[in-house]
């Protein structure tokens, strides 16, 4: 999957950064690991703190206040201040509870939301994956992967036209 987004990165010549909570540098990761990109990804960011996605990314503290780390509402942010942040073209971020514990009714271990940016659009999806910490990490990378490739290939960005 890794491979596709770069080629797809490089067909359109758009930048990509990452801000990641839950995945830890996971999406960043698999990204490094194909050969070209280094053209492609300049920076990414680790927030997993409050601190740091507000210090990095932008990301209010009355957003984070009111709807906590893991919402729909921070994810945004997160994306948009993570794009603005790296002056990239694309940003895809991670925030979510990988577990074992963290979890409540409300937000359960598993629960992740994933943000791309692209151009003045955004996308916010809600997870919950199964398994134990690595498998809810990994699902997470794959989720946020397809969620990049969607946000191209649906990109109304005269670059990323088929």
């Amino acid at each position: 999957m890794e491979n596709k987004i770069v080629e797809l990165l490089i067909k359109h010549n758009l930048t990509i950064t990452t801000a990641e909570s839950c995945t830890g540098g996971l999406i960043a990761a698999a990204l490094v690991n194909v050969p070209g990109v280094s053209g492609q990804l300049e920076e990414g960011y680790i927030t997993y703190s409050n601190g740091a996605k507000e210090k990095l990314l932008g990301v209010s503290h009355e957003t984070l206040e009111k709807y906590g780390a893991v919402s729909s509402q921070t994810a945004e942010e997160m994306a948009k201040g993570a794009k603005k942040a790296a002056n990239a073209d694309i940003s895809i971020i991670s925030t979510g509870i990988a577990g074992p514990d963290g979890g409540t009714k409300e937000k359960p271990v598993g629960l992740v939301y994933l943000a791309c940016c692209l151009g003045d659009d955004t996308e916010v999806e809600r997870h919950i994956f199964s398994g134990d910490r690595q498998e809810v990490r990994q699902s997470s990378v794959l989720a946020a992967l397809a969620l990049v490739e969607k946000m191209i290939r649906n990109s109304k960005d005269t670059r990323t036209v088929q």
